[in-house]
């Protein structure tokens, strides 16, 4: 993308039309009338669904894939699931760095999808390499050989690598089309989040219904193909709206990793400078105290040279350091949704291994493939979406006179909340469960179905999807915004990372649960026989270490200071 291109006088745009801080794919200014907006936004959310699609076709059902061809157990199967899955909710913080301080976020857009389409081909081949299943009697000691093993996990974190690159500047760039100067376009980026996360889980609907009944039922290399064919029509999507899309124009200072960095560094280098020096030098500058002045009051030490001195200047100016400021600002809501974070987790992993014991005939020849009860996270979502955004916030923003109705910090509490609910939820019915293989004499029969609807598992799925709405959609708000412009797309690797890390968090857990539990021959919680586990004491847990960060949340999100330029 060009910038700095010279316009003539009949090029130029109305400038009361101009968005500033903007131009074209040709490095032009741009208008508002015929750039950005919905116009861009609708590209860019097409994209996204059938990103989701394809993501979500290999997650969803990657659980199966494993413990069926592959040959895993239970456990060993949740922790490489975990371990995938953390990685590529990690990656984006490499891609976010590398399209905010080098390649821009649509360059970096095309060469992931690109990485994208290429790990979804491979993944389509090592499904389909001849190996003979049907000798294999016992999935628990037969497996593929170990050169296609190797190709299919390189494949499947190739795929990781693509979507580390194309996650966070997706939905990125997809804001970057609503100027915040604009009050009906400010509306209508908060309004963005909420039908981005619409259009992502619709996506992800097609994903369960479609998809997981091709993998269980007609063929795992069609199940994982069609997800490339369809990155393919989306990458071609994304570079349809090009010419419509609204480019930031890079800041002529320097890297706002060095600048922020730069703060730490002469904060430590002056930690010897007292308070008084501090005082000074800000009076001088004339800045008035304000809310946020006296927090991590160190970081002030950054305004002065190293021997405190005034004699070669202030080292950082007071925006560079109320930069700093709000990114640790950022780490307490960072950790305190890490527990959520391990909760989401289970309903792509034990979630599914639960449902596949139970009754999931649907008339007499139809059975619904146990992935595909997490179509009921996205159906509510999908309904509750509109509610949300269309009664919920003009009631809440009539009573409480804020733009967003409840603040963003509200928001992820409200889900956080419900979160806890829907592992109570999941604990009790797990008991039920177990219950009732002991009342038919099925507890050493792990293949038998247990004479329990699999509708029974329903409410743990919709309620978590509810909680999805509040705490998913607002961690993707908070994050955009609390960061400084230029690192817009870090913001969303920040929330990202949160699932990431949350991912390796329930793999640890999970193993450490495993050892304990399971030594002296007894059956652990997660017992390859699911009618001798205890899913519903882990549930248990989960329920109370989530209460302990919801509590921890509490306190630190009372206390949180928003950006100025935030309006939350």
């Amino acid at each position: 993308m060009a910038t700095g291109v010279n316009i003539s006088d009949a090029e130029t745009p109305f400038l009361g039309d101009v968005v500033e801080g903007s131009v074209d794919f040709k490095g032009r200014p741009v208008t508002r009338s015929k750039s950005g907006g919905w116009r861009s936004a609708s590209f860019i959310i097409g994209v996204e669904v059938a990103e989701r699609f394809a993501y979500y076709g290999i997650s969803s059902n990657l659980i199966s894939y494993l413990t069926g061809p592959l040959g895993q157990s239970v456990a060993t199967a949740a922790v490489n699931v975990n371990a995938w899955s953390g990685t590529a909710s990690l990656l984006p913080l490499l891609g976010a760095f590398i399209a905010d301080s080098y390649l821009g976020r649509y360059r970096t857009i095309i060469i992931s999808s690109l990485l994208y389409i290429l790990g979804l081909g491979f993944l389509t081949l090592s499904t389909v390499l001849p190996f003979n299943y049907s000798d294999c009697q016992d999935t628990a000691t037969c497996s593929p050989p170990k050169l296609q093993i190797i190709f299919f996990f390189f494949a499947l974190y190739l795929v990781a690598f693509g979507q580390g690159g194309h996650k966070p500047c997706v939905q990125a760039f997809g804001a970057d089309q609503f100027d915040a100067q604009d009050p009906e376009e400010s509306k209508a980026k908060s309004s963005f989040f909420n039908w981005w996360y619409f259009g992502m889980c619709g996506g992800l609907l097609m994903t369960l219904w479609i998809l997981n009944y091709i993998q269980d039922n007609l063929s795992w290399g069609l199940g994982f193909g069609i997800p490339c064919i369809v990155m393919g029509l989306a990458l071609i999507v994304f570079l349809l709206g090009s010419f419509t899309y609204r480019f930031r124009q890079s800041s002529d200072e320097k890297n706002p990793f060095l600048r922020i960095g730069n703060v730490f560094i002469n904060a430590v280098r002056n930690w010897q400078t007292t308070a008084s020096a501090i005082s000074v030098e800000q009076e001088v500058q004339g800045i008035l105290p304000h809310e946020g002045s006296e927090q991590f009051k160190f970081l002030n030490k950054a305004l002065l040279a190293p021997d405190g001195s005034k004699e070669n200047g202030k080292i950082c100016s007071i925006s560079e350091v109320e930069e700093a400021k709000a990114i640790l600002r950022l780490i307490p809501i960072w950790i305190t949704c890490l527990v959520y974070a391990i909760v989401f987790s289970q309903s792509s992993t034990l979630f599914t291994k639960q449902g596949a014991t139970l009754d999931r005939s649907l008339g007499s020849n139809f059975e619904v493939p146990a992935a595909s009860l997490q179509s009921f996270i996205s159906l509510s979502v999908v309904v509750f979406i509109p509610i949300y955004d269309r009664i919920l916030v003009p009631v809440a923003r009539a009573i409480t006179r804020k733009p967003s109705g409840i603040t963003v910090l509200q928001r992820i509490g409200t889900g956080i909340f419900l979160s806890i609910l829907s592992m109570v939820i999941a604990a009790i019915v797990e008991k039920k469960r177990l219950e009732t293989a002991i009342q038919y004499g099925l507890v050493d029969m792990p293949k038998a179905t247990i004479p329990m609807s699999i509708c029974w598992l329903i409410p743990q799925y919709l309620l978590f999807g509810i909680s999805d709405v509040f705490t998913m959609v607002g961690l993707q708000e908070f994050f955009y915004d609390q960061v400084p412009v230029e690192l817009k797309s870090i913001g969303l690797s920040l929330y990202l990372s949160i699932f990431g890390i949350g991912s390796f968090l329930s793999s640890f857990l999970i193993s450490v649960i495993e050892n304990i539990t399971g030594k002296d021959g007894q059956s652990s919680w997660f017992s390859d026989n699911l009618n001798r586990a205890h899913l519903d004491y882990f549930y248990w847990v989960l329920a109370v270490l989530s209460t302990m960060a919801f509590t921890a949340y509490l306190y630190f999100s009372r206390s949180y200071i928003y950006n100025k330029s935030s309006s939350l």
